[in-house]
């Protein structure tokens, strides 16, 4: 039984799915919220179940773990986009990773996964990125500091309580199941799909750059290997990359929407580059790849194929 903490997320849902695919076994915690998605109704209360828990409470997650005797944990607890105040938010994340952490150690469990981001290699004005490379000290948005934050606090913490953690660090990410609507595909796909012209109006000028790029992953592939990695017996290093293998620009990303979608159309985008937007900012695979046999199965034409496709069968 895996615990995973954030489960009904856009990634934490797909990773579910993926490990329900596969076999495994999955307790997925709320907090506040009370919905379950029509994904997992065929698995509910067989090998998928949903608890309440609050990640700043210790006993809740010892309560949890413990009844449905989990293993292992994965977890995808952020800080929010927007925060509530800096020291809340520190409070929240903070607590919730030491209470992770402490639950593992307490009941003996085999591994704690925890999803960290591209975002640690924020400050790097290009790539490839590496696992081993040094990390600035400084953090340009939140998502970065928290996550760096987490990885020291982690593996300090394992090394002294004898915690099996690993980090995670995810590309930029799209596909079923995301509902932020924040990176351009979705935007671009959802408003074609209605027949309209994609409003960015919330980004500055009103407008895209279409030589910024990203290591935009498809979530399937993400899903697939988060899964190897947390289920692989043994691991050889405590960090990997797990992303598509391929800086994307969004002219690019544009180009694979009107493939899927020729009537496509997106007037926000613009020529140029963000300046603070890293050249080649792809994620090197050569870890993930050869300790557990992970590669990405699609690049970014057939994964924008694929997450039309779902969404012209899915509300969503």
């Amino acid at each position: 039984m895996i615990l995973i903490i954030g489960g009904m997320g856009f990634i934490g849902l797909n990773t579910a799915l993926r490990l329900l695919d596969t076999g495994e076994s999955v307790v997925i915690t709320q907090h506040s919220a009370n919905r379950v998605p029509d994904a997992l109704t065929p698995h509910l209360n067989e090998r998928a179940f949903v608890d309440r828990m609050d990640v700043t409470k210790l006993y809740e997650v010892l309560d949890v773990a413990n009844r449905h005797k989990a293993d292992s944990i994965i977890s995808f607890a952020a800080p929010p986009a927007r925060g509530i105040s800096p020291q809340e938010d520190y409070r929240i994340y903070t607590a919730g990773l030491q209470n992770i952490l402490e639950t593992a150690r307490i009941l003996g469990m085999r591994r704690v996964s925890l999803a960290s981001s591209t975002s640690v290699y924020g400050s790097i004005p290009e790539g490839p990125f590496r696992e081993d490379m040094p990390l600035p000290v400084h953090s340009g948005t939140q998502v970065e500091a928290f996550k760096k934050g987490m990885e020291i606090h982690a593996f300090h913490y394992a090394a002294r309580a004898n915690v099996n953690v690993v980090s995670l660090r995810i590309g930029s990410i799209y596909g079923p199941y995301y509902y932020s609507m924040f990176n351009p595909m979705s935007r671009m796909c959802h408003a074609a799909l209605k027949g309209e012209d994609p409003d960015f109006s919330d980004r500055p000028g009103g407008g895209i750059n279409e030589d910024d790029e990203g290591d935009w992953t498809y979530v399937g592939d993400l899903a697939r290997g988060i899964q190897l990695v947390h289920t692989a017996g043994s691991l050889s290093h405590d960090t990997y990359n797990i992303g598509s293998g391929a800086a994307t620009s969004t002219k690019r990303v544009f180009e694979a929407v009107q493939k899927a979608l020729p009537d496509a159309v997106c007037s926000a985008l613009k020529p140029g580059r963000t300046p603070s937007n890293a050249h080649n900012p792809v994620m090197d695979l050569s870890r993930i790849g050869e300790d557990v046999g992970y590669a990405p199965e699609h690049d970014i034409d057939s994964g924008i194929a694929a997450y039309v496709e779902h969404l012209r069968h899915n509300a969503q």
